[in-house]
């Protein structure tokens, strides 16, 4: 299969582009070659290729400042799946398109899940965004998946572990604050692009939630990573109401990965199994990269 996958230099994109090309021939795009809030761009790439699947991991991601850059994140998290989707029904091509934990509000007390059952309701504008693309996919109506993630971390790009292992190392001897007050579920970017491979390979369509499975808070999830990575840093918990931010995070976006499951599709493994394996492949890498190394 020819798999067009978009957002190619994010750690899913990366990832994706690795696990798929055991079996698929892949074209990989990203800025600045690509801008998916572009129709005519999309349209020229895709005509190009002639791609029987498309992969769109590009997003806006920066959660804080999208609340100060809302018509750019609206324009790539909407806009663009909009755009991407109109292509994907012209050529015929099936899409696999990622969304977010963050389409709901988190009132729904831990350790209850959300399924894909469970009507989004966003609190921040990176979410009403997410959920907007994940409308407009569906109104266009290209044979699609949606599979919404959550709290993604890899051994490629930014995430949460990288920036808590920076602190350890950085001031080894001061206490790390983190969040013990939000619930949600650690994926490993990798296993997830095992799981998209799936479903590229059954041609799956519909919602499906594709997360870790169980539930961490931020705390839970640093202190036992550091202490993978053999540091006796000390982690201290603190509430979200102690660390305000410009967007509002949602206290509980645990997920359920229910229709994987119901389908026989489900790859996703606890996050603690999936985090130790991470550690193993990459400790070194990590300690590197954290420590300022070429």
């Amino acid at each position: 299969m020819r798999v067009l996958i978009l957002g190619a230099r994010g750690q899913l994109g990366r990832e994706c582009e690795t696990v798929l090309a055991h079996a698929h021939e892949v074209i990989a795009a990203d800025v600045p070659e690509l801008d998916v809030t572009r129709p005519d761009q999309v349209r020229h790439l895709v005509s190009h290729v002639r791609p029987e699947a498309i992969v769109n991991c590009a997003a806006y991601t920066h959660v804080d400042r999208a609340e100060e850059e809302r018509p750019l994140a609206h324009a790539v998290n909407a806009g663009g799946a909009r755009i991407i989707a109109e292509a994907a029904r012209a050529r015929g091509a099936f899409l696999v398109h990622i969304s977010t934990d963050y389409v709901f509000d988190g009132h729904r007390p831990p350790p209850l899940a959300y399924t894909e059952a469970d009507p989004p309701a966003p609190i921040n504008w990176y979410g009403r965004t997410k959920f907007a693309g994940e409308q407009a996919i569906r109104e266009v109506g290209p044979r699609h998946a949606i599979l919404r993630t959550a709290w993604l971390y890899g051994r490629h790009g930014r995430n949460f572990l990288k920036t808590i292992l920076a602190r350890a190392l950085a001031e080894p001897r001061t206490p790390l604050w983190v969040v013990s007050d939000q619930y949600g579920c650690p994926t490993w970017a990798h296993r997830l692009a095992m799981q998209i491979a799936l479903i590229l390979e059954r041609q799956a369509e519909g919602l499906f939630h594709a997360a870790g499975e169980c539930h961490a808070t931020w705390y839970e999830f640093a202190r036992l990573f550091l202490r993978q990575m053999g540091l006796e840093t000390i982690v201290e918990p603190c509430s979200l109401r102690d660390r305000p931010t410009p967007a509002r995070r949602p206290e509980n976006s645990i997920l359920r990965n229910a229709r994987l499951t119901e389908t026989g599709l489900n790859l996703m493994r606890p996050w603690a199994e999936d985090l130790a394996e991470f550690v193993e492949r990459h400790r070194a890498d990590l300690m590197r990269e954290a420590a300022g190394a070429p």
